[in-house]
């Protein structure tokens, strides 16, 4: 491994710090000074991208889900996230509240009713406001949250913790391409590659929170009377933001955990109670019956692009194309974080918790809230007719305890919005400090602010239609993102492979050889420890 800094205390930027900021300063400059403008080049690219590499989308999003499944199976899956006597940092508990708040939370109450309603409305092939567009609407909401959104994240993770706290690289994603590139990870192509990953962090992020202060913004209008504005998001984007920097300066063991935690508790509250009093039982056989629909065309969903049904192929640019960009240029952040968190766990463990458990809690929590949803619009139509962000409480409105539900609603999305930017600060800290796992709060609060300002600028150059600017934002941010992480599985697997073959681990592992290897580790990680206690003696000094 090359001899490079990575300055443990994080207090020292690195050069991705500063051009990072330049390029960000730049976007919000230019949308600030012509949002119109701005907002119609980004969704003139949008299209492009759309309209063109659809198919590149679909495949490299199956290619991951493939890849993870094969790990999983794989004699590589029995290696370990770290030194073979590292333990989890996080119990298991908070190390799935951390995973399903900082991959998703914001998304799953904004879409939480109102994508499955849209989809009865628009299906992708059906008719209309049918039984048949019902059980497309389901089967097509799992497919966007379920597997392939975890299977993107789980590979950025999965290379990035396994070159971080098994190969002693810095927790960059450039140093995860080092069994392919070399040296040249530590140049200007390793620069290129971090700034990219956090161009990449921002936008997602931004698209997130901008979200989150639409629906804020929307809840607080149905339920006080508060003005549904650009002016009112900003108000909502300041105080949120000082929020979030106060929990980031906390640290990620305190402010991150301890919100995260509240997150699954609300969470669970507003779902446990949706359920007793929406239609339970159909939300019971819907949720049993679209996952067999789900796997019952999953290969083929997974691939078709419409090339012949022009109806089908709109829907995709607007959806499943939109949910393929958010989560790769999600999966930097999420992937660093999760990473970061996921420190002692068997890759197949790791695996089979970032796949599994948080798609099986988003099918659930998308069929309650799906279901009664279109439950609730059959019988009161024009909820179908209500803005995205609002639609969640219109149906609440309709429902017993209706304003109880609406105000943890509203404290969920601050919390989600809170956690997943709080979470976003602390990754882009480590990807402009060297990798560190302590980035100073002076680099945590420039990245805070930049992203709450990115926000802002997506929904002031979207005008009316600010959600039609976050989607082409994301959409737009992933693409020169994806070959960075088709990269980064080509360089896990050839190094991890190598290992495998070294222990000569298979189905039936050479022990000897893992008791031989488990205790060179143990030399060189005390060796590698008092080497970094004495670096922080000379820091302090």
């Amino acid at each position: 491994m090359a001899n490079v800094p990575t300055h443990p205390n994080g207090r020292k930027v690195s050069n991705v710090f500063t051009i990072s900021a330049i390029v960000v300063a730049i976007i919000v400059a230019l949308g600030a000074i012509f949002p119109s403008q701005f907002g119609e080049i980004t969704a003139n690219i949008s299209s492009w991208i759309s309209k063109y590499f659809g198919w590149y989308y679909m495949i490299i999003t199956i290619g991951m889900v493939f890849f993870c499944v094969f790990i999983i199976f794989s004699p590589i899956g029995k290696l370990k996230l770290g030194k073979p006597h590292d333990k989890p940092e996080f119990n298991t508990i908070s190390w799935f509240a951390m995973l399903f708040s900082a991959g998703m939370g914001i998304g799953l109450v904004f879409y939480g009713a109102a994508e499955p309603m849209s989809h009865f409305m628009s299906p992708p092939t059906a008719d209309p406001e049918t039984k048949a567009a019902m059980t497309e609407s389901m089967r097509s909401t799992f497919l966007h949250w379920g597997f392939h959104a975890w299977a993107i994240y789980g590979v950025v993770a999965l290379a990035l913790a396994y070159s971080q706290f098994r190969k002693g690289e810095p927790g960059l994603l450039s140093k995860t391409l080092r069994p392919i590139l070399g040296d040249k990870v530590d140049g200007p192509i390793g620069t290129i590659i971090d700034v990219l990953s956090v161009f990449a962090t921002v936008v997602g992020v931004a698209v997130s929170l901008g979200m989150g202060a639409l629906q804020i913004n929307g809840g607080l209008e149905y339920l006080f009377g508060i003005p549904n504005n650009i002016i009112i998001q900003g108000i909502i984007i300041v105080i949120v933001t000082i929020l979030f920097l106060m929990s980031a300066w906390s640290g990620l063991s305190k402010g991150i955990q301890y919100l995260s935690n509240l997150n699954i508790a609300l969470a669970s509250l507003l779902l446990i109670v949706t359920l007793i009093i929406g239609p339970t039982i159909l939300i019971l056989n819907m949720f049993t019956s679209s996952t067999g629909a789900l796997f019952d065309s999953f290969l083929f969903n997974s691939f078709d692009v419409a090339p012949l049904n022009q109806q089908k192929s709109d829907w995709l640019n607007s959806w499943t194309l939109y949910y393929w960009g958010w989560w790769m240029s999600w999966s930097p952040f999420v992937g660093i974080f999760i990473a970061r968190v996921s420190r002692g766990r068997s890759i197949r463990e790791f695996i089979l918790g970032v796949m599994l458990v948080p798609t099986i809690i988003s099918f659930i929590w998308f069929s309650v809230f799906g279901v009664t949803g279109i439950e609730v619009g059959k019988k009161t139509p024009e909820i179908f007719k209500m803005t995205t962000e609002t639609q969640l409480f219109g149906v609440f409105n309709e429902l017993p305890m209706g304003a109880v539900l609406s105000v943890i609603a509203l404290a969920l999305i601050c919390t989600f919005f809170i956690t997943s930017a709080d979470s976003a600060t602390f990754v882009l800290g480590m990807q402009t400090t060297y990798g560190s796992l302590e980035p100073s709060g002076r680099v945590k609060i420039v990245w805070g602010i930049a992203q709450s300002l990115i926000a802002f600028i997506l929904l002031l150059s979207g005008g009316d239609t600010g959600l039609g600017a976050l989607q082409s934002a994301a959409i737009i941010s992933a693409f020169p993102f994806s070959f960075i992480i088709i990269m980064m599985i080509v360089a896990f697997y050839k190094d991890a492979n190598q290992e495998r073959k070294y222990l000569g681990l298979s189905i039936t592992p050479n022990k000897h050889r893992m008791k031989e290897y488990v205790e060179k580790s143990k030399r060189e990680y005390e060796q590698e420890l008092k080497e970094q206690r004495k670096l922080e003696r000379e820091l302090e000094n």
